[in-house]
């Protein structure tokens, strides 16, 4: 192993743990061979990349500067692997993606069982965040690609694909307002409401409904967490306000309906597939891209009742 990748990798894995013992156990190597590595590098950049503290080593400013550095050093490492082992006609390697929590179940679980059956050499890390954090790690290139609402940075991020989504009542199947396409937002007056609290991406769009149209809604319960709201609502607690995308696997099933909010002060929000403008990814990570790329539309609204649940 290079130098400069044994330094890396005994340094990323101090860093993480924030002890050279620690660290030393995890990569069943010696801590004085790590701690000769660490000292041999601060010496030659004239400062300390940890701090020696009695509960353990904490990065140092040059420390966080050196930790990204290595980081993304990794991956592109792995990058240049694979790419090598496609050269030789493996399809091979590994790819991290990011994605919403709404994404955590329906077309992206079945995407990967897919992409899985077809390519059983591709490993696959999935991180689901917030839809912020989804856009800083894709931008970053921490992560081969993000799927999240709204792209904002489009100078450093390519869109590949993208669906409209809207936002909408959603209640037990059975329930009259489930009955209608759409509805305004003044439908929900003198109902018990389940609404999304922040940082979930709509929790905007009901307050801007609230400020525009005077509606005061009764909030049963508020929840930052989509699975928590829907299940709430399964249960008659009272009608949730969230968007398509978040229930398109429930209505699919017919367990839940959806009924789009019509207010003309709402517009659809854009859900997108995007990787980092700065980054070309590697021959696994295109195969992952195209697979769901290939199945994005089926995200958009309206929900199709026997549209598939999976690409």
């Amino acid at each position: 192993m290079p130098a400069l990748s044994r330094f890396l990798r005994y340094f990323i894995a101090v860093g993480r743990l924030g002890s050279i013992r620690r660290a030393a156990d995890d990569l069943n190597v010696s801590a004085s061979a790590i701690d000769r590595q660490i000292l041999n590098v601060e010496a030659n950049l004239g400062m300390p990349l940890f701090e020696r503290l009695p509960t353990g080593l904490r990065l140092t400013a040059a420390g966080e500067i050196m930790m990204a550095a290595g980081t993304k050093w990794q991956k592109n490492m792995a990058d240049v692997r694979a790419q090598i082992e496609d050269l030789r006609g493996l399809k091979r390697g590994h790819v991290d993606i990011a994605v919403i929590d709404a994404l955590a179940k329906g077309y992206i679980p079945a995407a990967i069982q897919a992409l899985h059956s077809k390519y059983p050499g591709i490993t696959i890390g999935v991180r689901v965040l917030e839809n912020d954090a989804v856009r800083q790690a894709t931008v970053r290139g921490e992560v081969d690609f993000g799927i999240f609402f709204e792209p904002q940075t489009v100078r450093d991020l390519a869109v590949r694909a993208f669906v409209e989504v809207v936002l909408g009542f959603v209640t037990p199947t059975g329930h009259p307002l489930g009955t209608r396409r759409e509805a305004r937002f003044s439908s929900c007056v003198g109902s018990k409401l389940i609404v999304p609290a922040e940082p979930l991406a709509v929790y905007e769009q009901i307050s801007v409904l609230e400020g525009t149209t005077g509606v005061a809604i009764d909030r049963a319960v508020s929840s930052d967490n989509i699975q928590m709201i829907t299940s709430l609502v399964t249960q008659g607690v009272g009608i949730g306000i969230l968007t398509s995308l978040d229930v398109i696997t429930e209505v699919r099933r017919g367990i839940l309906s959806f009924t789009k909010i019509s207010d003309t002060i709402l517009r659809p929000m854009t859900l997108a597939l995007c990787t980092a403008s700065a980054r070309t990814p590697s021959y696994a990570a295109g195969i992952v891209l195209q697979e769901i790329e290939n199945g994005f539309p089926q995200l958009s609204y309206p929900i199709s009742i026997d549209g598939p649940a999976g690409p």
